[in-house]
This record gives C-alpha cells, structure tokens and sequence, in this order.
C-alpha cells in the first residue's frame, strides 16, 4: 500500500474538512451559511473516512479515485475562494 498517497488524500480531506468549519464560523449571519460551507466539509469528512476503513484505503489506491480526488478537490478548492 502506498502509504504517501493515503497521506496526501488524509492532509487534503482534513483541509477540506477545516476550511468548511472555519467557512461556517466567519459567515455567521449570511443566508445559506451553513448549504454553503456543507459544501466543503461533507467531501472532505467522507474523505477522511474512507482513509481509514479498509475498503476505502483500497479503493483510494486506485488511478480512478486518484482522478476523483485530484478533480474534486480542486474544485472545492476554487469554490473555496469564490464563496
């Protein structure tokens, strides 16, 4: 198993996670805060989930769900900084 690329998929699902917590925090207040920052921190929790069952460790091991994480987190990384 290779352990690095379970490590980059744990440090960006806790990013997402974070940055979706902190997102909800600061726009206290504004409409659909809490739609808005979901967004962020549901990806980044089911994420984080899978990299530590054992069917997601062996699922995040391959190319397709290297491209599924790789897209999706870019997007979300936009969205990031537009919202």
């Amino acid at each position: 198993m290779n352990t690095a690329r379970l490590n980059n998929c744990r440090m960006a699902a806790y990013a997402a996670f974070a940055v979706g917590l902190i997102n909800l925090r600061y726009q206290t207040g504004s409409g659909n805060n809490f739609a808005k920052s979901a967004i962020l921190f549901i990806p980044g929790a089911i994420l984080l989930l899978l990299t530590f069952t054992s069917v997601g460790k062996k699922w995040l091991q391959s190319k397709t769900a290297a491209a599924i994480v790789i897209t999706g987190g870019g997007l979300l990384l936009i969205y990031s900084f537009i919202l």
